[in-house]
């Protein structure tokens, strides 16, 4: 018995999944003010009248880290960056303090020339009178060598009990010095709300005699255990989509090219498939103004949902982006897609428990809108939902004049010269069954949902496998292989192979996976990337600089 949490900002949604079949599902509100309540509360119901001990596992989709970077709600950190020559690094400043020491490591991973003591002291002082309690220590190139960013680790956390210390070369192994600066800050400044939260869902699950492992989606589809989330928290920024996705391929399996929609009520999500395979972000993943590392299927949210507020301005309906409130029709301050629905008889009302003050509170919102239009009720409700599936139109066609123009990725292979060309919609969220058609007129496509289309988002969470990626890189001349990621630094032979490397890189992954909680049959292992260049000096070869990337793949437990 696999237990399934999506918690979005409207609605919380659950589902138990037993043998590849949904047993029982729910939907409640979001209370914002307490959102462990609010998923506690859901996942207790869900519960009621099964036996705790069959639960295998709890995967849980949050948007606890994306709430706190969007609203700002971030913990203050103590930024310690080593640019090294050659970089104007003002634009690194991302910090609450941020402290620039002098030394550098070279591209190959030589301490050219170490830190100096004197400038850490410094910057411990600074985040002490600042009252700052969480870090973030990034050197340039300390992938090939982390030993700078561990030994002003070990001061920080000497000097400052109870900190946390995020290190650059631990959150990936690529070479982007700025992503991995901003990816560090991130993963320290949301770390103290993430770890609140997760702290939280322990302490009632132990209450309750439930011992299942707990798992979080992250962006990239897959899961993580607790304890790597708990140093990663930055990995489960876009969760909510990443579930979302994970849930339409589950329910709606295609092998076409494809646009897949979430409609919630704040947010619809978009995402594609290329021959059925989801499109992803091959740097990482752009949130607010920051640039990241963070591995994740593509996807972009815009503010249309069936709660997002309406008006009318200059002689135009205005949808979104802001979500005000509840419906018109349950006491909200604004009129909503949802009245409109309502208005049209399209609400099941067994689903949402309308009463007859409901109906008449959604007539009553859309005839107000209706007056400033010259249109009737049902006619203005009819031209909000035609409104509604113009922006989607809009937007999904301003994403493919964008994803047409560049090398398409995929998370399993870019595709040169593919471009895609949408032969059909997937669309989950409590409108699905409303807007399809509308879509299907808008798009002159076959527009598709799964029968618990309302709580698909949930079913992607309960069955996310687990998945990694790891980054080997291998200097034959200096004879050391590291995987970043790992911590993994070791001495090899000045013979060793790109084969051999390979090897070793896809054995690696798998126990990096089996560490986040997979079982052998979830792993599906692959070389993306892999180069070997041969290093010069004068005029002979001394050795080769290898790369490889290995990941275990998102996929869907079976």
């Amino acid at each position: 018995m696999i237990i399934g949490l999506d918690m979005g900002g409207t609605n919380i949604d659950g589902v138990i999944v037993e043998k590849g079949k949904i047993i029982k599902t729910i939907k409640k509100p979001t209370n914002r003010d307490n959102l462990f309540n609010s998923i506690w509360t859901a996942l207790k119901e869900l519960l009621s009248g099964y036996d705790n001990t069959k639960i295998e596992r709890i995967n849980l989709s949050t948007t606890v880290s994306t709430n706190a970077i969007v609203e700002n709600k971030l913990s203050p950190v103590g930024m310690i960056i080593q640019p090294g020559p050659g970089l104007p690094y003002d634009f690194l400043a991302c910090g609450d303090e941020n402290v620039f020491i002098s030394g550098y490591i070279d591209y190959r991973g030589e301490i050219i020339k170490d830190f100096n003591l004197f400038e850490i002291e410094n910057a411990i002082k600074l985040f002490k009178e600042k009252n700052i309690k969480a870090y973030a220590v990034v050197t340039k190139f300390s992938i090939r060598n982390p030993s700078i960013e561990i030994k002003i680790k070990e001061i920080l956390e000497n000097e400052i009990p109870n900190s946390f210390v995020t290190m650059g070369h631990t959150i990936s192994g690529k070479l982007n010095f700025p992503r991995r600066v901003y990816t560090s800050y991130l993963n320290s400044a949301v770390h103290s709300i993430f770890n609140e939260f997760l702290n939280n869902i322990k302490k009632s699950l132990e209450k309750e005699g439930i011992n299942a492992p707990v798992f979080i989606l992250k962006a990239d589809g897959g899961t993580m255990n607790i304890s790597t989330a708990e140093k990663k928290p930055v990995e489960t920024i876009l969760s909510g989509p990443a579930a979302s996705l994970m849930g339409i391929n589950a329910m709606l399996p295609t092998n076409e090219d494809a646009i897949l929609l979430d409609i919630g009520g704040t947010t619809t999500d978009i995402f594609f498939l290329a021959d059925g395979v989801p499109l992803f972000e091959p740097w990482g993943i752009r949130i607010g103004k920051y640039k990241t590392l963070i591995r994740a299927i593509y996807s972009v949210s815009i503010g249309l949902g069936g709660d997002s507020s309406i008006c009318v301005r200059n002689g135009r309906i205005k949808i979104g982006p802001q979500r005000e409130g509840v419906p018109y029709a349950f006491g909200g301050p604004k009129p909503t897609p949802t009245d409109a629905m309502i208005t049209l008889e399209l609400i099941d009302e067994n689903a949402f428990s309308l009463t007859q003050d409901n109906v008449k509170k959604a007539y009553e919102a859309m005839t107000l809108l209706g007056k400033e239009l010259n249109l009737s009720a049902k006619d203005m409700a009819k031209l909000i939902l035609s409104t509604m599936g113009d922006i989607i139109k809009n937007k999904v066609d301003e994403l493919l004049h964008e994803i047409n123009s560049r090398p398409v990725y995929t998370v399993k292979e870019l595709l040169y010269g593919k471009k895609i060309k949408p032969k059909l919609i997937n669309i989950i969220g409590g409108p699905s069954k409303v807007l399809a058609p509308v879509l299907e007129e808008k798009f002159n496509l076959p527009c598709y949902y799964p029968k618990n289309y309302s709580v698909a988002n949930a079913v992607g969470a309960a069955l996310a496998r687990p998945t990694t990626e790891i980054t080997m890189l291998v200097d034959t001349s200096k004879k050391t292989l590291s995987v970043p990621e790992l911590g993994l630094y070791e001495k090899i032979t000045g013979n060793y192979t790109l084969d051999k490397a390979k090897e070793k890189a896809l054995e690696l992954v798998k126990k990096s996976a089996l560490s986040l909680g997979a079982s052998i049959e979830e792993i599906e292992a692959e070389i993306v990337e892999e180069s070997s260049f041969n290093m010069v000096r004068g005029f002979y070869t001394i050795g080769k600089n290898m790369r490889i990337k290995a990941q275990v793949k998102p996929g869907l437990i079976q």
